[in-house]
């Protein structure tokens, strides 16, 4: 029997420098996730993996070889460089669509990006977009597309066959004289979304080559870690936060379905490593407190990391839970040291809360890394500076920096919608491509982006001197990295200063 269903998924690593350099590949969560939901309602499924991959026509002779009756682009709504929408994986997606076309497949695609754009996915050659969740509307779509008859002459998408009525997809419909007048989109209303998470099943595992992954993670890291979802969505209002699949609702598995599917990822990889990629972990009162007492009632050894708020983390004992339970280590949306700039995103937090946590997380020897965020709408030189201040004083484990990215559907794009130009989404994850007229130049952001880092590599190779000559254990290497950070980052102080002299908008001077 041939495969009814092919999922892939449109995020190639070897696309992004920034993340093939960085070599901590995951299996696409979410991909599995819906291909195991369709599998238990009856189709026949299986995965072309593009995590690994080097091309995007890789996918060709796993079309001619298993012809399937539909190509479905289900990106993995829980890996961050996902949402970011990145034309790269844009335009890969929209070549594998045209070969899933040429095929002769029905193409389904659902992602933060296709959500986001989904006329261009359809000019594309894609059927169908599935508009944020994905699972139900994957399978009502599918079941009302396989009662057409597939013998008829009649092209099935042209007639219509219940389609208007399956909550959450963009499809294209013909007009009377299709020859004459272009199709016209038609969009759904939205679907509710799931709220009994643990009435899915475990995603499909069996699908992916674990062992091209261990590899990787193996020769570049010493240990092999592997990634899995506990909630769905983030009840939380920063006003530059992209949620197009799961929304502002927030939706938990149990702890008890979580400490199952790690103790089977122990059991049949070996695991001992897990990324947990939640948007917020822990949110729902009491669940990190049971989590860990599953935990510890199955003597599960294993260490993880996580995403979560500085205000949340200081709840309760939920820090002391936490490390409990195993975390290793957690990043936090510090994004600034200003609290001006703080309430201007309506993060909900302020400085003395990342203080707090950071110290408290550290006392427990959890490692705390922070994403940081330049360029805010109103960021000065003052604002900046003070976030350089909070690094150096918290000294976190590590840093991802970034520039404020406007994405649709929120409050932060349309109030620079007017000021966009031609380019409205980074091309790699690594792009850091202002686009709107910030405070200060486009070079002013790269230059601080870089700065920010030897700063803070300098820094911590001064730690490692210290500790090395109180006679402590530490890292000699990150200590013999400091004669080449200190030097560039005075350069760089140098070199951002002249930019700030010469910048034209001089709005942050």
């Amino acid at each position: 029997m041939p495969t009814q269903i092919l999922f892939t998924h449109s995020y190639f690593y070897r696309f992004d420098p920034k993340q093939w350099k960085n070599a901590q590949p995951y299996p696409p969560y979410g991909t599995m996730a819906a291909a195991a939901f369709m599998r238990e309602h009856g189709f026949e499924v299986s995965l072309f993996d593009t995590g690994l991959r080097h091309r995007a026509d890789e996918l060709l002779p796993v079309l001619q070889k298993e012809s399937p009756r539909y190509l479905v682009l289900y990106d993995d709504g829980f890996n961050y460089l996902t949402k970011m929408c990145l034309t790269r994986m844009r335009e890969a997606a929209f070549e594998m669509a045209r070969m899933g076309k040429a095929a002769g497949c029905i193409v389904i695609a659902n992602s933060s990006d296709s959500t986001d754009h989904f006329a261009e996915y359809l000019q594309q050659g894609v059927d169908f977009v599935i508009l944020g969740e994905g699972e139900a509307t994957l399978r009502e779509l599918i079941t009302t597309l396989e009662a057409v008859d597939w013998t008829s002459e009649d092209k099935p998408l042209d007639k219509q066959n219940g389609l208007s009525s399956i909550a959450g997809i963009a499809y294209q419909t013909l007009q009377e004289i299709p020859e004459a007048t272009p199709p016209l989109i038609h969009r759904t209303a939205p679907r509710p979304v799931l709220n009994d998470l643990d009435a899915l099943p475990d995603p499909a595992w069996d699908l992916v080559d674990i062992e091209a992954y261990r590899r990787i993670w193996m020769n570049r890291h010493g240990y092999f870690s592997l990634n899995l979802a506990t909630t769905r969505g983030c009840p939380y209002k920063c006003n530059w936060c992209a949620k197009p699949i799961y929304g502002n609702r927030y939706n938990s598995r149990s702890p008890e379905r979580v400490a199952a599917e790690i103790e089977m990822l122990i059991t049949r990889y070996g695991v001992r490593h897990f990324w947990m990629s939640d948007d917020i972990f822990g949110l729902k009162p009491a669940w990190v407190q049971r989590f860990r007492e599953i935990v510890e009632q199955k003597n599960l050894k294993f260490q993880y990391k996580i995403q979560s708020r500085v205000d949340l983390l200081l709840k309760e004992d939920n820090i002391e839970a936490l490390a409990a339970s195993g975390l290793r280590q957690v990043w936090v949306g510090a994004e600034s040291g200003s609290q001006k700039i703080l309430d201007a995103m309506d993060k909900g937090t302020t400085v003395e809360e990342i203080r707090e946590a950071t110290a408290l997380l550290k006392s427990k020897g959890i490692e705390v890394c922070f994403f940081l965020q330049f360029g805010y709408l109103g960021e000065t030189r003052a604002d900046i500076e003070a976030t350089l201040q909070l690094v150096d004083e918290l000294q976190p484990h590590d840093l991802g920096i970034s520039v404020s990215y406007p994405l649709p559907g929120t409050k932060f794009y349309e109030k620079v919608r007017s000021l966009l130009g031609e380019k409205q989404n980074w091309e790699v994850s690594d792009d850091l491509a202002m686009m709107y007229p910030a405070s200060f130049q486009p070079a002013f952001y790269r230059r601080l982006h870089r700065l920010v880092h030897k700063r803070f590599r300098r820094q911590q190779g001064m730690e490692a001197w210290k500790k090395i000559f109180a006679g402590q254990k530490a890292s000699f290497r990150r200590a013999i990295r400091w004669f080449y950070y200190a030097p560039a980052a005075i350069m760089d102080g140098v070199r951002l200063r002249g930019l700030e002299k010469n910048d034209s908008h001089g709005t942050g001077i």
